[in-house]
């Protein structure tokens, strides 16, 4: 017997509005169609949109032709479905370019591939996931990783999400790995919460995060903060590796010292500039 199609999630509630004289109940709808598309989701029908969005179909509706009018969603031809519009990708485009630490970070990242390691990535957390803003690689084609600027990761899963939340306070820790569903992506994935408070604590003890097949078969990951001028996290650097090309121990003393020496130079070059990710 076929399984019955798995329902569309719905959207989390946002949290209430700190100023509610100033908040445009529209403007927050709009972004609420917008977000109901993912990288797994990445075309839906009206109803699907409504039901992620929590909005009615009416409402949804009319959000919909607004936004495909200002090209931020688009019909799919011969298909009741919808998907973002070029429009989305240059407001991405220009968050992720010039003016910020992509453009101080990606040199640098250029020195550590291949010398150092198969690929180097920035890294920032937003809510319970670590976006891209940089990604050098080469050599990992066969693991078929798209880590392209823009794309999202979940926190739990990563030692680039690690140093970010390892940084936080407790209850802020908690409360973005609540996010999201905690699934393993391999065997090695750590899922139950205590277990991951736990590694955050050894994190921000030794500095650095490190990940072995935990977030993808076949890679090892070191990562390491960029401190921000009140002492926060603002972002995370990572290099990887194909684990046939080293094992753990080795790959952690012959890249440790570089990538911490990276960050360093990002940190500094970023408080001159006055720069955050």
């Amino acid at each position: 017997m076929a399984k019955a199609p798995k329902a569309p999630a719905k959207r989390a509630s946002p949290a209430p509005p700190k100023n509610p004289k100033n908040y445009v109940a529209s403007v927050s709808k709009a972004f609420a169609v917008l977000q109901s598309f993912s990288s797994e989701a990445y075309e839906l029908t009206l109803s699907e949109i409504a039901a992620r969005a929590g909005l009615d179909r009416g409402t949804t509706f009319r959000l919909i032709q607004t936004l495909i009018e200002l090209g931020y969603l688009q019909n799919i031809p011969q298909s009741r479905r919808f998907r973002l519009g070029v429009a989305c990708l240059d407001l991405g485009y220009t968050v992720l370019s010039g003016g910020t630490l992509r453009a101080l970070a990606e040199p640098l990242l250029r020195d550590l591939v291949p010398s150092v390691s198969d690929a180097a990535s920035l890294g920032a957390l937003d809510g319970g996931d670590v976006i891209y803003l940089a990604r050098v690689g080469t050599g990992l084609d066969r693991h078929k990783m798209d880590r392209r600027p823009g794309t999202r990761i979940p926190a739990y899963s990563a030692a680039l999400g690690h140093i970010m939340l390892a940084h936080l306070p407790r209850d802020e820790q908690i409360r973005r790995l609540e996010l999201r569903p905690r699934v393993k992506l391999s065997e090695r994935t750590l899922t139950d919460l205590d277990a991951l408070l736990d590694r955050l604590d050894l994190v921000r003890q030794q500095g650095y995060a490190v990940s072995d097949g935990e977030n993808a078969y076949g890679l090892r990951t070191l990562a390491a903060p960029v401190f921000g001028a009140q002492g926060s996290v603002t972002a995370g650097l990572s290099v990887t590796v194909d684990a046939t090309r080293m094992d753990m121990a080795a790959f952690r003393d012959h890249a440790l010292p570089q990538l911490m020496r990276v960050a360093a130079v990002v940190q500094e070059l970023a408080m001159k500039a006055g720069l955050s990710s």
